[in-house]
């Protein structure tokens, strides 16, 4: 809707993003802001925001399905929920990409039955749960939307349907094998706030 605030956190992007946003703006009310690393850029857009609820997303995401947003917030506001996310697909992307996305799907919706988690990819969260939880760890140089999505109450999550297109480039930059062992060692260091600040992460961002 042109009333609703879309916030671009841009973080010196050299592609054309501002630009791109901008010439939107006859249709949405783009506003641009600092960003940074991801945790960062994502809480200023929510400090800026006064809406009942956040829709954080990546720059490469394409939804699946139009109806996606109205169904996801028609779904937290039936359940009364703090965080909804969907499934992730790669639609142009190999055998591999497509493989490893569906199993991080697969974990993602039978986490709901212990721990659940989401990524930044689509992250629809109740503002006053967010503030309370307080945002995103900007010491965090790595996984931070899967950290703060795991103090979501399992009763309080869901997934719902539909999906969001995302690109292979993770796979391209890092390899299939890289991507999989930092899934891996994300899950295994989950109570480990540390782990994920160390500078050994801050190489992560240089794949981008």
């Amino acid at each position: 809707m042109p009333a609703t605030p879309v916030f671009i956190a841009d973080a010196g992007s050299t592609d054309g993003t501002v630009a791109i946003a901008q010439t939107f703006r006859p249709h949405l009310d783009i506003r641009v802001i600092p960003g940074g690393l991801p945790s960062a850029g994502r809480n200023a857009g929510a400090k800026a925001a006064s809406s009942r609820y956040l829709l954080f997303i990546d720059a490469d995401i394409e939804l699946a399905d139009y109806t996606l947003v109205r169904r996801a917030v028609e779904l937290m506001n039936s359940r009364d929920l703090h965080c909804v996310t969907t499934d992730i697909y790669c639609q142009n992307g190999g055998l591999r990409d497509k493989l490893l996305y569906g199993c991080n799907n697969l974990v993602q919706r039978l986490s709901r039955f212990h721990k659940p988690f989401a990524t930044g990819m689509f992250m629809l969260v109740d503002k006053r749960r967010f503030d309370q939880l307080g945002g995103f760890d900007e010491r965090a140089l790595y996984a931070e939307d899967y950290q703060f999505s795991r103090q979501i109450a399992r009763c309080k999550f869901r997934t719902v349907r539909g999906g969001i297109y995302s690109t292979n480039r993770r796979f391209r930059k890092m390899g299939h094998a890289t991507i999989l062992r930092k899934f891996i060692s994300t899950a295994w260091h989950s109570r480990q706030p540390d782990y994920f600040r160390s500078e050994a992460h801050r190489s992560y961002w240089q794949a981008y």
